[in-house]
């Protein structure tokens, strides 16, 4: 089958909802406990869109929306502006598809693009298959934090992975205005 990853576009939002709400209800891959409306993903989108950041989605032939991908700052502090983190989720029934790499490959070139220095993940430590997606694609773990959340009724464990963008770059001059 042929895929196509593309810049994510009003009408794919309700795929794009739908992927996120199954991630919530039925995963520990987010830690909101609540389903979102198509309001909710819209406001995401138009945030995203006006800070600059992507979000791509993968789709078939059909156009039907398999998955999505985007990132978006990682702290809100002058200082971690050229550090972003990101989501890679795919559709239940689309996983092990080989759609993950594709996403991650293309968001990877985006945040270089956008000139960004690393790219952070927060994994839920026992999502064993998005740890080995993100090895696989050149990401580091740098920290373990135990049960930092909950879901399920259970404690949830974080892992923290990331990818130098650019290594070896110099950090950006100061500005002296």
């Amino acid at each position: 089958m042929t895929y196509l990853v593309r810049d994510a576009r009003p009408a794919d939002l309700p795929g794009i909802r739908d992927i996120y709400n199954d991630a919530v209800l039925n995963t520990t891959a987010i830690w909101n406990e609540q389903a979102v409306d198509l309001a909710n993903r819209q406001a995401w989108f138009d945030a995203r869109q006006s800070q600059g950041y992507p979000v791509l989605v993968v789709a078939d032939a059909d156009e039907n929306v398999l998955g999505y991908a985007s990132f978006g700052d990682w702290r809100p502090f002058d200082g971690f502006r050229h550090t972003v983190e990101h989501s890679v989720y795919v559709r239940s029934d689309q996983r092990g598809n080989g759609l993950g790499p594709l996403l991650m490959a293309s968001l990877i070139e985006r945040a270089r693009a956008c000139g960004k220095h690393v790219m952070v993940a927060a994994i839920e430590s026992g999502n064993t298959a998005s740890i080995r997606l993100h090895e696989r694609a050149g990401f580091v773990t740098t920290g373990q934090m135990p049960q930092v959340g909950t879901k399920f009724g259970r404690w949830l464990d974080l892992t923290f992975m990331q990818l130098m963008l650019n290594p070896g770059a110099p950090a950006p001059a100061v500005d002296k205005e």
